[in-house]
């Protein structure tokens, strides 16, 4: 491949039991495929010890930066992208530290992106194992947002993403530091841009180190009812979408009128 760097970034909250596993994936897999590789991890303040993990490991080039407070997933995935434009990457890659995607689908990310010349690539998740009402809220949000995408778009919260990086750092500018769910604001603007997405079908894995599920289920194994923690994030999720999205006004929403400026930025940049 033609990467000179590629810059993985990594959100991650109380995933000492198997992050340490995912990293090594994630390097077997990436190292070949570029000069430079960089992970960041961006740890939530942990209440375990996921920090002294990443730490602890050795490998080159991987770094662990906690954040000054426990903020959230949004929020915290934004630090880790805003950190790994600041290393100058050819690309920019997303994951979850939860380690429910395989190595060799990120590397399949990656080739896509090389392929197609696109400006971001999703990895559009197969065989989730995810509660019925998570899975129903996906599907809901697919379709509620669809007339506002102009099409359709197969996974709008995907955590795994490669981005061109000077498309990265509109939407990041546009969206704000403080987004709780970033990602499907993301995959809003990139439509309303006409910018160039490709998709790709990655295997999603259960959750690496033992736990079946994450901390937004508010307990251990999986609740047969949405937890009152869960439909709290809903209903601020919502409100957020209308307002960085979807209303006139919305900051999102400026993006399409500017969709050509931000393509001729990334084609003087290449």
């Amino acid at each position: 491949m033609s990467f000179q760097r590629i810059a993985v970034v990594m959100p991650a909250y109380n995933e000492a039991a198997g992050i340490a596993e995912f990293l090594l994936e994630i390097h077997e897999h990436l190292a070949p495929l570029a000069s430079e590789l960089d992970i960041v991890v961006a740890d939530d303040r942990s209440t375990d010890a996921t920090a002294a993990v990443v730490a602890g490991l050795g490998l080159d080039r991987v770094q662990v930066q906690t954040q000054t407070r426990n903020r959230g997933h949004g929020p915290t995935a934004l630090a880790a992208y805003v950190a790994g434009l600041q290393l100058s990457p050819d690309v920019v890659v997303h994951v979850d530290g939860d380690g429910q995607f395989a190595g060799n689908d990120i590397a399949r990310v990656l080739g896509a992106l090389e392929a197609t010349g696109a400006d971001v690539v999703h990895g559009v998740r197969r065989g989730r194992e995810d509660p019925w009402f998570r899975r129903a809220l996906s599907f809901g949000l697919r379709v509620a947002v669809r007339p506002f995408a102009g099409r359709g778009v197969p996974d709008i919260n995907t955590p795994l993403r490669a981005y061109r990086p000077q498309v990265l750092q509109q939407l990041i500018d546009a969206v704000g530091a403080d987004a709780i769910v970033p990602h499907v604001h993301f995959s809003l603007a990139e439509a309303r841009c006409g910018l160039r997405v490709t998709s790709v079908p990655v295997r999603s894995l259960p959750r690496r180190g033992g736990e079946t599920v994450g901390t937004m289920w508010g307990g251990n194994g999986q609740p047969k009812l949405p937890p009152k923690r869960l439909r709290s994030f809903v209903r601020h999720a919502l409100g957020e979408l209308w307002r960085l999205s979807l209303r006139p006004s919305a900051p999102m929403l400026a993006l399409r009128t500017a969709s050509a400026d931000l393509r001729s930025r990334v084609a003087d940049a290449a």
